[in-house]
């Protein structure tokens, strides 16, 4: 019920068009008890024989019955399209929601998440919502009204008839209340199910050139396959009760018909009930049981819409763990200047990646962090964007903690050009664009000649309009990653984060990234990941990391002399062992 009476909340904002569906669903009611009424007379008309008073009166009659079916016709179409108008808006809206809920959780909430599944909750979950809100809502209306209309009727035809009539309700409810507890459980497993299937799908999709690549086909569709068939035994198994609990309320419906048709015989044999209330009270008795069996549907789409409601709630109700706090102040007029004061870090699942971690960074330098992979290096960056919070100690802007301005003022100063580019499927000038939109041509192109992939980019066919396809398929990595640093420098944001930006390419693209780095030195900040040091060499700090510690500090120079870590590995690469 609570979970009902807070969906029932959120359909308050298209109140007119419920309204108009109730009334048209009211109007839809009255006419359904009405009409029974009028044929009754007609019947009662007929069977006392028919003189030319009485053939006016069919007439009469017959004019009333086309006008309550023809406004039958209207009221019905209002009540179905205006309810499912309001229904699949309030669909929209809610997917809407659970993707901007999504979009705005912080980084450590998807550790655990598929992305299909996730999809499955935006895009299938939320459509279970209009079964609630376009059917059971006005159903159940329409069948309490009616219910309770028709019990008033068959009370004033005869009293004693009407009790027996009422007999089989009990026993449908309690089968109603057990069909609940037993069919949801179903329902929850077989969505679960479906974003299992849909994030398998999702993988499968995103990593095809792998399974190609090491002939992995078939046993990736086995995989697809046997998450398919979890969903669909889980559906059946819901489907199988309620292939059980429809009949079963159909038979104790129809005992009740056989009482109603046993009991009025015998009363119309003692003369105590009229062959026009008979007609009457079996044209209603269809109208009585039908809201009753309409239970075993409604009840099935509840639970259903339930099941989907829970999964769509767990989105919108997780809790924003990084958020602006109340007096959250903006960022502006930020220079550059970067500073770790004593700061630790942990995930919730594992041990210390960070520990007592500080250096200073001031506007225009180039920081560059080196070491062995998995020592926390990338968590670096993203604490000073608050992708992360730290577990101890203060990240600082220009002085500010990060923690105390908004997140939208910090991050739109820090513009990052990560290891694992990503580009959306649109043109090239649109993805060098993509953070200032308002951009022209030419600072687009002056942001591509700064990153060094102008040259290249006119070389494609069709220039700045050339599509990259999903991911910039179409892209070398040399050529994704240029892109992205236009990205960043076309932004002008003062702190420039490059992750790893030289890993994945050959040298000459690496000369390349190296020259676009160079034209942008001394002009931004620049916090850099690096494991070839020949692209950090000019900068003014380099930390070494080692166990979440920082084990060595200084310029390139510096630390070769020290003939510490850092010395070892730039040995090992100048010698063209490693790289």
């Amino acid at each position: 019920m609570k979970m009902l009476w807070r969906l029932s909340r959120e359909a308050i904002r298209y109140r007119s068009l419920y309204i108009i569906a109730i009334i048209s669903t009211l109007m839809l009611t009255v006419i359904n008890l009405a009409a029974p009424k009028v044929l009754s007379a007609m019947t009662g008309i007929v069977s006392s024989g028919v003189d030319q008073a009485g053939l006016g009166r069919i007439r009469m009659l017959t004019v009333i019955l086309i006008v309550l079916y023809l406004g039958r016709i209207l009221f019905r179409f209002l009540s179905n399209y205006l309810a499912h108008k309001a229904a699949w808006y309030l669909v929209g809206d809610l997917r809407t929601r659970t993707y901007d809920k999504l979009e705005h959780m912080h980084i450590g909430y998807f550790h655990d998440k598929q992305t299909g599944d996730l999809m499955s909750r935006i895009v299938n979950d939320t459509r279970d919502f209009e079964l609630l809100y376009a059917h059971m809502i006005p159903e159940t209306i329409t069948n309490i009204v009616t219910f309770v209309g028709v019990l008033l009727v068959l009370l004033t035809i005869n009293w004693k008839l009407a009790l027996i009539t009422c007999a089989p309700i009990p026993l449908i409810f309690l089968s109603g209340i057990i069909f609940s507890k037993k069919v949801r459980p179903f329902f929850r497993a077989s969505q679960k199910k479906m974003g299992e299937l849909n994030g398998k799908l999702q993988d499968n999709l995103s990593g095809l050139q792998e399974i190609q690549s090491f002939g992995r086909e078939e046993y990736e569709t086995e995989k697809v396959d046997e998450r398919n068939f979890e969903h669909i035994r889980a559906m059946l198994k819901a489907l199988k009760i309620s292939a059980i609990f429809h009949p079963s309320v159909e038979f104790i419906s129809s005992i009740g018909t056989i009482l109603v048709v046993a009991f009025g015989g015998y009363l119309a044999y003692r003369e105590s009930l009229s062959v026009e209330d008979v007609v009457a009270f079996l044209l209603y008795l269809g109208l009585f049981y039908a809201p009753i069996t309409g239970l075993a549907n409604l009840l099935e789409n509840m639970q259903q819409s339930m099941a989907g409601a829970e999964r769509v709630m767990a989105v919108l109700d997780a809790p924003c763990e990084i958020s602006d706090k109340e007096d959250a102040r903006k960022l502006t007029d930020v220079k550059g200047a970067v500073a770790f004061d004593h700061v630790s870090f942990s995930y919730e699942t594992g041990g210390e990646i960070l520990s007592d971690i500080s250096f200073a960074c001031k506007p225009g330098e180039m920081i560059a962090f080196v070491g062995p992979t998995g020592v926390g290096k990338t968590t670096m960056t993203k604490l000073i964007s608050r992708f992360y919070e730290p577990t101890k100690g203060r990240i600082l802007i220009d002085g500010n903690d990060v923690r105390d301005v908004t997140i939208e003022s910090l991050r739109s100063n820090i513009s990052p050009v990560l290891q694992d580019t990503f580009l959306f499927n649109g043109t090239i000038a649109e993805n060098i664009g993509y953070a200032v939109p308002e951009a022209s041509m030419e600072e687009i192109m002056e942001a591509a000649k700064a990153a060094n992939i102008h040259r290249d980019i006119m070389q494609m066919p069709n220039g700045y309009d050339t599509l990259v396809g999903e991911r910039g398929l179409r892209l070398s990595g040399g050529q994704k990653q240029r892109v992205a640093i236009s990205r960043a420098i076309l932004r002008k944001s003062p702190i420039i984060v490059l992750d790893e930006a030289t890993a994945s390419v050959d040298v000459e693209t690496e000369h390349q990234i190296q020259q676009a780095i160079n034209n942008i030195s001394g002009k931004r900040t620049i916090i850099a990941i690096a494991h070839r040091l020949s692209t950090i060499r000019n900068a003014d700090q380099i930390l070494v990391i080692e166990n979440g510690h920082i084990v060595e500090r200084g310029t390139h120079e510096e630390l070769v002399a020290l003939g510490g870590t850092y010395a070892r590995m730039n040995k090992i690469q100048s010698s063209g062992i490693g790289a």
